[in-house]
């Protein structure tokens, strides 16, 4: 699953930690989905894209 959390966290200049503690998980969980070697589950998903305002479909592309 591809996401633009990376690209997001840069516009609003917030570090992984940051992103971490406002969905209540480590940085290394971010930086794993930023690599996309983690897939964060639906809920997860959704917090992260509220703390960007921003659609799920927004952050997260599902390619098969």
């Amino acid at each position: 699953m591809n996401n633009k959390i990376k690209v997001l966290r840069a516009e609003k200049n917030m570090t992984q930690e940051e992103l971490a503690e406002l969905v209540s998980v480590t940085r290394q969980t971010i930086l794993a989905i930023e690599k996309n070697k983690y897939t964060p589950s639906l809920e997860l998903a959704f917090k992260i894209s509220r703390v960007f305002n921003k659609n799920i479909e927004e952050v997260f592309a599902y390619e098969s």
